[in-house]
């Protein structure tokens, strides 16, 4: 019955007092059967209204039930064509929407009535009636009309009453009224035992269907809030791309959250929904919140200039590079200038929204764009979803295609917020069976779930670095899955692992108390992990080296890679060495520093080209002919290097090695280490379970004794450099000092370390000067933590990395390093810093950490032997 027919009766025509029934409210729902015709003639005859409306129970809430009209019924000899409406009460009346009541005239017509026990727990029958359908013009009597009273309130829209089907239950038996169609009325038996017995399912299905449930406004999605539902509580529905403001939201939840724990927590509720609604999402949501388009060792990165973002703001925006730049020097991010610009701008059609796996694949077709032209192309690409970005998107947009999203979210955070996502709602190939897996468990039970998970993938992410493997074995067959699915392989480069520096021999045997270790040359070169595939003989023409960073340096050592045949035995088919390439000197048989191999092209080289030469010093065997080695200890994995690999002077070497059982044998060594021109020792433990290869630590299994360890710190700092001050006297025209900082990756903040100004050479700060001038930006970054004290002359882009030495560290009330774990309001300085050399082999987030230089100053001696120091920890963890 439509619903415009049924209300221009009432809005349009005085309604009429009520009148006594003709009939009984208990004499039964009358039915056409056998396809029976009506043979009651039509009438123009007043319509009665009644003072009582029987309800008839229903599945769904749709209109209210029909009364039974006092026209008599007119014979016909044509079968009229007949509408199934739906009837269902509703518990609570609601008015006529204002819609209705406009333009309608009062309609005329008979139709045939439903009428339900007023009882809905009774049991008698309730017969299936065919329903006339009703006519749209008021004016026709051609056809039957449904009629009610005036006290008829809808609860639900026309539209959506002929979407859906209900249906009519009394007693055992429920019958399903639909839609007009051919097909026949369905007749189900309504089995409340089987209901009840897949209540948990059904319940479910219903819920990850979300397709009848009222969303959340995305700009209302909070994944922070306790009690989250990762259905009830997601502005999406099942099967929809995830909205890219949901991931906003998220991230701007957790940019404002500085306590660790909420964050994974935030973080996992919004990974809870994507897998409950759409799994697809769930990688592009992963890779988004670590700012990554692909795995390291693809090289896929942005490579958009700061210069041409504020292109494409100004040109969407209307406002000049000019404007945007300071703008942006006010705010301290271009990401804020960049919201706060496109939330004054309007357009005259609103674009589709963005959606996150939009995004996604728009941000790897920048990065692939190459050639002529392909600026703009970008700088187009790039507009096109600037324009669509609704509150927050904006400024994550841009920090994205910046290349740092600078909101604190680390990458073991992301591998934890994964684990309590799938240890909460478990992801399943047909669909999430629960969505709370922590119901029925205690805290400690379900902490060690957790913490299980979590082993699991980041032990399998420290193997295979690769989302993209992981996230499919996890939503195929789950987290207990990976360690069977996704292994160490050659061709995907695993996180080395480093060692723990350590300051005298003495500490050596302290850590290694009645265990066997072993020594080797520590020497001054680029890590390289050299990979080669293959199954009944190698593959030679696949094979790659990786750095320690896990980027792609196969173009870089093209020598290398010609020489391997001369390194394999016939009995080697596939293999995973961990080494050293080193500057050689092939006359007279000498390693050389470090600062020459930096000169070296750094991708594509010709070989024909290269001016030095390098020697691989291989030191470790991580996998053999399709067995990883990485759990068997060191003595075996040394056993099977000697046994299977070849060595030849100046080119393949084994690293040199001595099994020391004294302090006096390994001062000797050390001392034979430097006079071979290396930085001094590596002692790992050689057999037992502490010998294992731990991928992706900074093992205390390992520990590095360098020469100069035996004064000062203990090591040797990796800094970055984030400001310069003037030159005077001989340093005029050239920076003549410089501001350090470590990096804090739980933070993502670039933290003041020192002031540097000794160590260089008129050479090296001539080169350095003209390195950052390149780098040179007008205001402090937002993620750069400082006293305005130290406030440079020039701000310096966090690009650059330094390695420098110290006497030893103090706490400081004015730099911020490591602030607030060692001391509550004083961070941590280096006293009498000197620059030793540049470190291009790393990045600024491969700089020495927060956490390590808190550990350096509790390591010294002066702090040690107070009472007060108990934050020594001797525990590994990821790096």
């Amino acid at each position: 019955m439509a619903q415009r027919s049924i209300t221009s009766f009432f809005k349009l025509t005085p309604p009429k007092p009520a009148v006594k029934q003709e009939k009984k409210d208990h004499e039964e729902i009358k039915t056409e059967s056998d396809n029976e015709k009506d043979s009651s003639p039509n009438t123009n005859g007043n319509v009665k209204a009644y003072s009582k409306r029987p309800r008839l129970e229903s599945s769904e809430s749709d209109g209210s039930p029909q009364k039974k009209q006092t026209s008599p019924a007119v014979s016909s000899n044509k079968k009229s064509r007949i509408k199934r409406q739906r009837i269902e009460s509703s518990g609570s009346e609601s008015e006529i929407s204002p819609k209705q009541e406009q333009g309608i005239e009062s309609p005329k017509s008979d139709q045939k009535v439903i009428k339900a026990d007023p009882d809905p727990t009774s049991k008698s029958d309730v017969k299936e009636a065919t329903l006339p359908k009703a006519n749209s013009s008021p004016k026709t009597n051609k056809k039957n009309t449904l009629v009610k009273s005036p006290t008829t309130k809808e609860k639900k829209t026309p539209a959506k009453r002929k979407k859906n089907a209900s249906s009519v239950k009394d007693g055992d038996d429920s019958k399903t009224i639909r839609s007009p169609s051919p097909v026949k009325v369905k007749v189900e038996e309504d089995d409340t035992s089987n209901k009840e017995k897949g209540e948990e399912k059904q319940a479910v299905k219903v819920e990850a269907n979300s397709e009848n449930k009222v969303l959340v406004p995305e700009a209302e999605y909070d994944p922070s809030k306790s009690k989250y539902h990762p259905v009830v509580d997601a502005c999406w529905a099942a099967g929809a791309p995830v909205p890219y403001l949901a991931l906003a939201r998220t991230l701007e939840l957790i940019e404002g959250t500085s306590a660790r724990l909420k964050i994974v927590d935030i973080l996992s509720n919004y990974l809870r929904s994507v897998i409950a609604l759409t799994p697809e999402d769930l990688l592009p949501s992963i890779y988004m919140c670590l700012n990554q388009l692909a795995p390291a060792y693809h090289s896929l990165e942005l490579g958009i200039a700061e210069t041409y973002l504020m292109k494409a703001i100004g040109q969407c925006t209307g406002r000049s590079v000019a404007q945007v730049k300071s703008a942006a020097a006010r705010s301290g991010d271009l990401g804020r200038a960049a919201e706060l610009a496109r939330a004054t701008q309007r357009t005259m059609f609103a674009p589709a929204p963005l959606t996150t796996r939009r995004v996604f694949h728009a941000l790897r077709d920048v990065a692939r764009m190459t050639g002529h032209a392909s600026v703009n192309k970008k700088i187009n690409k790039i507009q096109s979803l600037y324009v669509a970005c609704r509150q927050s998107e904006a400024r994550y947009l841009i920090r994205s295609l910046e290349g740092k999203l600078r909101i604190g979210l680390a990458e073991q955070s992301v591998l934890q917020a994964l684990a309590l996502a799938t240890a909460t709602t478990p992801p399943d190939p047909d669909g999430v069976k629960i969505l709370d897996a922590s119901k029925g468990l205690s805290t400690e039970q379900f902490k060690a779930r957790v913490d299980e998970h979590a082993l699991i993938i980041k032990t399998t992410y420290c193997e295979c670095p690769n989302y993209e493997s992981i996230i499919s074995v996890v939503l195929q067959h789950g987290v207990a899955a990976l360690p069977r699915h996704c292994r160490l392989t050659p061709g995907v480069p695993l996180k080395p692992m480093l060692a723990h520096p350590t300051k005298g021999v003495t500490e050596i045997f302290d850590r290694f108390e009645k265990e066997q270790f072993t020594c080797e040359w520590k020497y001054d070169g680029e890590r390289a992990q050299i990979h080669v595939p293959g199954d009944d003989k190698p593959d030679l023409t696949e094979a790659s080296i990786f750095s320690r960073n896990q980027e792609n340096n196969t173009s870089k050592y093209p020598d290398i890679l010609r020489r391997l045949p001369e390194l394999l035995k016939d009995t080697v088919h596939s293999c995973v060495l961990d080494c050293e390439a080193v500057a050689y000197d092939t006359e007279t048989k000498q390693i050389l520093p470090f600062q020459i191999l930096s000169t070296r092209k750094r991708k594509d080289a010709a070989e024909a080209d290269i001016k030095v030469q390098v020697c691989v010093f291989v030191f470790d065997l991580l996998y053999f002919n399709g067995e990883p080695l990485v759990n068997q200890p060191l003595l075996r994995r040394r056993e099977l290097l000697r046994e299977h690999f070849r060595e030849k002077e100046g080119s393949w070497q084994f690293a040199t090695s001595a099994d020391c059982s004294g302090v006096e044998e390994v001062q000797q060594f050390l001392d034979a280490a430097v006079r071979g021109s290396c930085e001094g020792l590596m002692v790992k433990a050689l057999s037992g379970p502490n010998a294992r290869y731990d991928i992706a630590r900074r093992s205390h299994n390992w520990l590095k004794l360098k020469k100069d360890y035996l004064e000062g710190v203990g090591d040797t700092i990796d800094v970055v450099v984030i400001g310069a001050y003037s030159g005077r006297g001989k340093r005029a025209g050239a920076f003549g000092g410089f501001l350090l900082a470590c990096y804090d990756p739980h933070s993502e903040e670039y933290q003041s370390l020192c002031k540097i100004g000794t160590g260089f050479s008129d050479e090296d700060l001539a080169t350095l000067t003209a390195t950052l001038n390149e780098h040179i930006i007008d205001a402090p970054r937002s993620y750069y933590r400082y006293d305005a004290s130290h406030a440079p002359d020039a701000w310096v882009s966090a690009r650059c990395v330094w390695e420098v030495r110290c006497a030893d560290l103090s706490l400081s009330p004015s730099h911020r390093a490591a602030a607030g774990l060692v001391h509550a309001d004083k961070g941590i300085s280096l006293r009498f810093p000197r620059f030793i050399r540049v470190r291009d082999d790393k990045g600024p987030e491969q700089a020495t950490s927060a956490q390590q230089i808190a550990e350096m100053y509790l390591a010294q001696d002066q702090v040690k032997n107070t009472a007060k120091n108990d934050k020594k920890s001797n525990i590994d963890d990821f790096y």
